[in-house]
């Protein structure tokens, strides 16, 4: 049975408005940079580790320049070869020390990285889990790869590369502004200027001109992996109907859109490079006139004029850092804002947790019953002022059109989506109140379309109950008309059914689909069209099996097939959301 009229308009206007939302930052950088930096609380003794060795990285690497000069003045100058020795000495114990130092920080920068990415993903497929099935209904499966793979790794870029460096950059300058001020204050307000613009002005100019065009850059780059999945999928029918042409310029289309977006967004790393170049440029030839203008009012002496030049030319590393950072960090930014809004998205279902449940299921299971419910997806009304009470120990017919709402009562009755109205109770009680896993416990659902896993038979069975031993999987697949077929297989059970299950046909994996509810072994079997792929051999099979489960079992069939409504104990007409 094909998706209704109104389910697919329903997923379609899902698209658009998810697609018009992904393409627009709906937060600052700053406020995305907060977000993401809370979540290093648990690492922040790690953190605050790599600032420090970072800091004092950078100004070994600073104070050796300065220290050459020195060598100028005191040996040079001076004639103080006592002190060149000295000078020396320190400088090699600081060259030591540089290497040393940007080990360890690099090492804690990368631990904390790696160790939140993984808290991350696991935070992601948590909400995923929760957002599912309701709110996930229609969303861009490429774009989702994209946020759990490629998003993801670029916040690595975030947590190694950005959050440490914005405070070595704040401590390192600070510590040479107060050391150039000592020579003189003119001095050291000139070399503070000069970190502002290129550590702060230029990364937030160039992080505004390029904020927008990164969101739509790795919403694009999503969507292209969309394209290429759906593709990959269909292939089958685009080599059928000669659309293989139409398709790979549709996919360098969206190719050469992504190039021109990473052309502009080159143009701008390379505007932003020649700006940070040019101040640096200024500030030191600054740093030599005003010292040379000082050393003629008396002001300073040589000395002065040469550690204050050289330390000026050579403390940019940090802020430097800070400006490159801009030119990636408009993507890592828009990956941040994709990964943060699909964690803060609220599900249209909220689960029930075990402590929850106040009351404990009875052993006999009582049956399920759907009283006034109306349900609507958005302004659509599918199930309206709708009853039908499921007796146990009975198979229940239910027949209708497509977009009747057979498939919606079904959902319901697993709390995929919550009522408008009225109320839905399995085993005597209100499904808003039982815990979610065990309401699953009690249901087993057979959809229309069965995704198999990429893993063999024996495995994809399995999934009805983790854990289950190989004689309860065979007997689920005799039950399901399976094992036959199985056993003609060259490693039976142990065989791999391909990605999608492609390797095989639409009624096998129907089946197998089967053959995980009658594993799941719950007192209450909802399915939706499961014969409706199947010879009718096999239906029979099938449906003689149900029969042998109803006796311990509640049953809800819904079916367009005349057949397999011959095994119902009673037989319901939708229409309109409505039952007869």
């Amino acid at each position: 049975m094909q998706k209704s009229t109104v389910q697919k308009k329903r997923v379609n206007e899902s698209i658009a408005s998810y697609g018009a939302a992904a393409t627009k930052k709906r937060r600052s950088a700053i406020s995305i940079m907060g977000s993401l930096i809370g979540l290093v609380k648990p690492l922040l003794h790690i953190m605050l580790a790599a600032i420090i060795l970072g800091t004092a990285g950078y100004l070994c690497a600073i104070f050796l320049t300065i220290l050459a000069g020195q060598v100028i003045v005191h040996g040079v100058i001076a004639g103080g070869a006592g002190s060149i020795k000295t000078i020396i000495t320190v400088m090699i114990i600081i060259a030591v020390l540089r290497g040393i130092l940007h080990y360890a920080e690099q090492y804690c920068n990368h631990f904390i990285a790696f160790k939140l990415l993984a808290i991350i993903r696991h935070k992601v497929f948590a909400a995923l889990r929760k957002l599912c099935p309701a709110k996930l209904e229609g969303r861009d499966k490429g774009n989702l790869i994209s946020i759990i793979t490629t998003d993801i790794e670029l916040l690595e870029v975030f947590y190694a590369h950005t959050i440490s460096p914005i405070a070595i950059a704040t401590l390192t300058s600070l510590v040479m502004v107060i050391f150039i001020g000592r020579y003189h204050w003119l001095a050291g307000i000139l070399a503070l200027i000069a970190y502002l613009i290129v550590g702060v002005v230029i990364p937030m100019w160039n992080g505004r001109r390029g904020s927008q065009m990164g969101m739509e850059f790795r919403t694009n780059f999503g969507e292209l992996n969309s394209f290429v999945l759906d593709s990959l999928r269909g292939l089958d029918e685009t080599i059928q109907y000669d659309q293989g042409e139409k398709r790979k310029e549709q996919m360098s289309e969206c190719s050469r859109s992504l190039a021109g977006m990473q052309e502009k967004l080159s143009g701008m790393e390379g505007a932003q490079r020649s700006f940070t170049n040019l101040v640096i440029l200024l500030a030191s030839f600054g740093m030599l006139a005003l010292t040379v203008w000082l050393y003629g009012e008396g002001e300073i002496g040589f000395e002065g004029i040469l550690t204050c030049t050289i330390a000026m030319m050579g403390s940019f590393g940090p802020v430097v850092a800070l400006s490159s950072l801009s030119n990636n960090l408009n993507q890592t930014l828009a990956s941040g804002e994709r990964v943060l809004s699909l964690l803060e998205e609220t599900p249209m279902v909220e689960e029930i947790p075990e402590d929850m449940h106040i009351k404990i299921v009875s052993e006999n299971f009582s049956g399920a019953e759907a009283k006034n419910v109306t349900f609507a997806y958005e302004n659509e009304t599918i199930l309206d002022d709708y009853s039908l009470k499921l007796e146990p120990g009975k198979i229940t017919g239910i027949h209708g059109a497509s977009g009747s709402g057979k498939s919606t009562l079904l959902k319901l009755l697993m709390r995929f989506w919550d009522v408008n109205e009225g109320s839905v109770s399995v085993d005597g009680e209100d499904v808003r109140k039982i815990p979610t896993r065990h309401l699953r416990d009690m249901e087993s659902y057979v959809t229309q379309e069965t995704h198999l896993f990429h893993d063999s038979i024996a495995n994809n069975i399995a999934v009805g109950s983790p854990g289950a031993s190989r004689e309860a999987i065979i007997e689920a697949a005799k039950k399901a008309s399976i094992h036959d077929f199985i056993m003609k297989l060259p490693k039976g059970y142990d065989t791999e059914v391909g990605e999608l299950g492609d390797t095989l046909s639409g009624g096998e994996k129907q089946r197998i689909g089967i053959a995980r509810a009658f594993l799941h072994d719950s007192p209450l079997i909802l399915m939706d069209e499961p014969t409706s792929n199947l010879d009718s051999l096999n239906e029979g099979i099938i449906l003689k099996s149900l029969r042998e489960a109803a006796e311990k079992k509640t049953v809800v069939l819904v079916s367009h097939r005349k057949s397999t409504m011959n095994i119902v104990d009673t037989v319901f007409e939708m229409k309109n959301g409505r039952i007869s």
